[in-house]
């Protein structure tokens, strides 16, 4: 009995000794060393009081409910220094310059796209996590760094679900708050910083309401995690943007039964010259303005009142109010308008070699202008009369481009059951809403598709918000965008957008999985299949990032559903299945990337030498 009862204990020692490892590696998460560059350059892509803007305007997320000022107190979980410190939080990839300091619009002094909203209720100040957190890049080389304003970030942020290997944003936020509530000690310093004066009479409220918060992050991860809902990682850089709005909307606000896997991770696209564009979205499943960033703020945290807490119907002057801000939105998308593409910094990435980059131009001509080159939309043909110039997005089908399809499947094939929601088709109609697939009258509640129930839930979420605001007539119109309707349509297959500064933008296709302009350029045999992402390093003679393992690091495995490399290739044979254009010889993948560097900027553009281009054809068909 003796040694039955030594052995129980060794197994209760040794678990209880597991359990701590694992909560040691789960709290204290693998991230990336930051090391502060020699400098850093802003780019003459707009004013210095318009990059402010966009870098710290909230839109109407709250990150389930954290309160501003909590944020700023957190402490890690194993020391007492402060979670929010910038170069802690740039480990993430967040960007930060290293000479920034707390000003009244980023009071806090923290990384690009971390605002601050006040509720107009209650006066509360909460964490927003705005659109500049995820569409701002940077790319460093030789201890200097260039900002790329509307860029890809390069940041580890949605993922709540616990892993060894740690990483994610939401997984260490968690964590941060986890071991504060649960730590006397690191609480009582929390209280008195977020208390003042009021410290420790209101200690006891605090403690609730943060619990509260707190129950609600470590419920989705645990919603996530049992659910399997992200089995695809999305490491930096990336995230399944429309699967987690989905979920968000359908499964957090409707029914968990409307939960849906999400395996499809994107890139975040640069946003230069958006506003021109007749559809956004990868897979061009968006037009209005508005709506687009409506989604966008429901889909990172924007709170939706659709029931009450016992499940019963919400009055209807207060159903679908949510904590969306539109005039800020508004504010966002007008000052986008501004936002130039970058031009190639040649005093720190080096000079473009322009004998090179002219054949690069008639390279371009014959490879690329077909489907890249900005399709003007004649004024008596635009979707949006009072928008100059337009831009046509032609949407290239996945057995036409050959890339993963997860994403464009996924949107097209998924269903929800919105018949909780109590619609009528009556009700519907009455919405400033179009369908360019299908039509109403066919929809189905207990099954509708995942663009089409967004644009009607949208729909409401922003009559409600305008009423709030009191905007109505001429003026919504305008914030809108144009004038434009909620349209919606959904292809199997991605838009090619204009390449201005696409450059600034690695990696490349719409999931991240190529690594370089020259991997895209070439064979999909060519192409690494698994590649290390994470580094802001930058190469400019292959245009990307730098790719070899380091600490921190996060690995992208091709081979794994929703991250495929195929399609978009160039080899010779027929131009089908992926095969988009001939084979190019290593030195025409480099002069024409040098045509890329020097694109859309008129002063290089000029310097260009006169090269014929040979005609773009479809190439032969293999048919028989």
């Amino acid at each position: 009995m003796r040694v039955l009862r030594r052995v129980l204990w060794l197994v209760l020692f040794l678990l209880l000794a597991g359990l701590a490892v694992v909560l040691y590696y789960v709290a204290n998460p693998n991230l990336p060393t930051y090391q502060a560059p020699d400098q850093l350059h802003y780019l003459d892509q707009w004013s210095d009081q318009e990059r402010q803007t966009y870098y710290y305007t909230p839109q109407g997320t709250t990150v389930k409910g954290l309160r501003y000022e909590w944020f700023t107190a957190l402490e890690l979980p194993f020391s007492s220094d402060k979670f929010a410190r910038p170069e802690y939080l740039a480990r993430f990839g967040f960007l930060v310059d290293p000479k920034q300091t707390a000003t009244p619009q980023n009071p806090g002094n923290l990384p690009v796209g971390m605002a601050r909203h006040e509720d107009e209720k209650t006066g509360a100040f909460y964490l927003d996590i705005s659109c500049a957190a995820c569409h701002t890049g940077e790319l460093r080389y030789k201890g200097q760094a260039v900002r790329i304003d509307g860029g890809a970030a390069l940041h580890s942020l949605a993922s709540t679900v616990p892993t060894l290997r740690g990483g994610g944003f939401g997984q260490a936020l968690g964590m941060s708050m986890a071991f504060t509530y649960y730590n006397p000690l690191k609480f009582s310093r929390f209280a008195e910083q977020v208390l003042g004066e009021r410290y420790p009479e209101g200690k006891d409220d605090l403690r609730r309401d943060f619990k509260k918060v707190l129950d609600r992050l470590l419920g989705t991860a645990w919603n996530d995690t049992h659910r399997g809902l992200y089995p695809t990682q999305e490491g930096f850089g990336r995230t399944d943007a429309f699967g987690r709005i989905a979920n968000s909307v359908y499964g957090d606000a409707i029914s968990p039964d409307n939960y849906r896997v999400a395996d499809a991770p994107v890139s975040y696209p640069h946003l230069w010259d958006i506003w021109k564009f007749d559809w956004v979205q990868w897979n061009a499943s968006a037009m209005q303005p508005m709506a687009r960033n409506v989604g966008e703020a429901l889909g990172v945290g924007a709170t939706l009142h659709l029931f009450q807490p016992d499940g019963g119907a919400v009055p209807e002057a207060e159903r679908y109010a949510s904590s969306v801000r539109v005039r800020d939105l508004h504010t966002l998308e007008e000052t986008l308008k501004h936002l130039s593409p970058p031009r190639w910094p040649e005093e720190v990435f080096g000079k473009v070699d322009m004998a090179r980059a002219s054949q690069g131009r008639a390279l371009f001509a014959e490879n690329c202008a077909y489907c890249h080159a900005p399709h003007v939309v004649p004024a008596d043909k635009r979707m949006a009369p009072d928008r100059d110039p337009e831009w046509h997005m032609r949407v290239v089908p996945i057995e036409e481009i050959g890339t993963d399809s997860t994403t464009a499947d996924n949107i097209a094939d998924h269903r929800f059951d919105i018949s909780k929601l109590g619609w009528t088709r009556e009700q519907l109609a009455k919405l400033d809403v179009k369908l360019f697939d299908g039509n109403l009258d066919k929809i189905d509640f207990k099954s509708i598709s995942s663009a089409q129930g967004l644009a009607y839930i949208t729909a409401f979420v922003e009559n409600q918000a305008y009423k709030q605001a009191g905007i109505s007539g001429d003026e919504r119109a305008r914030m809108d965008g144009f004038g434009l309707p909620i349209g919606v349509q959904e292809k199997r297959g991605y838009k090619p957008r204009p390449l201005d500064g696409i450059w600034a933008t690695p990696p490349f296709l719409h999931n991240g999985s190529v690594p370089t302009l020259f991997q895209l350029l070439s064979p999909v045999t060519e192409r690494v299949s698994q590649f290390h992402v994470g580094s802001f390093e930058y190469d400019p003679k292959f245009v990307g990032f730098q790719t070899t393992a380091f600490p921190g690091s996060f690995l992208l495995d091709t081979r794994i559903k929703g991250n495929g490399n195929g399609g978009h290739e160039f080899r010779d044979g027929c131009r089908q299945n992926g095969v988009i254009g001939r084979a190019l010889s290593p030195d025409e993948r480099l002069a024409l990337i040098e045509y890329l560097k020097v694109l859309g900027n008129p002063a290089l553009e000029a310097q260009l030498s006169p090269v014929e281009p040979r005609p773009w054809t479809p190439g032969p068909s293999c048919e028989g």
